[in-house]
């Protein structure tokens, strides 16, 4: 039946929680790949956004880049913060899979400095999701006029580096989950 005997002491299940906390962490390693990739690739993207369209003569152009709006600029920051960070926290990562046993306290330090950077992310793509919608809906009350329909394609860089953005916010709330989970287990 698989019971174990009073007194008798069962030798597999060290090792079958050890394979689970190798692989909870190696989970967790690929997912902080996944979110460098996610907030690296919004904050070029935003960084690298800009249009011109000729105004009556090719002389005269008006110009649309990301550090015309601080919200943007925000975005870019935050997004170059949190990806420095997840590249610095790959270090825990790793040793999360060396040592698949101990590490509660690097968990606990994962989980504070996880958090803080969730705010972060979360803070710079919400302001520039505002701002976005402001450029393809516009807002006639306030004279805030849609430009999506002559600035295609940096409404496209823009709206594409806030997806990779949020796409990054909810890699960081699976990574505190399963660091918080791991901590529970133990």
């Amino acid at each position: 039946m698989g019971g174990v005997e009073v007194g008798a002491k069962d030798f597999g299940s060290g090792q079958k929680r050890s394979g689970v906390s190798r692989g909870v962490a190696v989970l967790d390693f690929i997912l902080r790949l996944v979110a460098i990739v996610a907030t690296l690739a919004s904050a070029i993207a935003m960084g690298t956004t800009n249009e011109s369209l000729p105004f009556f003569t090719q002389f005269i152009r008006f110009r649309a880049k990301y550090n015309d709006l601080p919200t943007f600029t925000f975005f870019v920051v935050a997004n170059s913060i949190v990806s420095a960070y997840l590249v610095l926290s790959l270090a825990f990562s790793i040793f999360h899979i060396i040592r698949s046993g101990g590490g509660q306290k690097s968990r606990v330090v994962l989980i504070f400095f996880d958090t803080g950077m969730l705010a972060l992310l979360t803070a710079g793509a919400s302001a520039a999701a505002a701002i976005v919608y402001l450029a393809h809906k516009g807002n006639t009350r306030t004279n805030w006029f849609a430009i999506c329909q002559q600035y295609n394609s940096f409404c496209e860089r823009i709206s594409g580096s806030l997806i990779g953005s949020f796409g990054g916010i909810i890699v960081l709330i699976l990574l505190i989950l399963i660091s918080a989970a791991t901590l529970s287990r133990r």
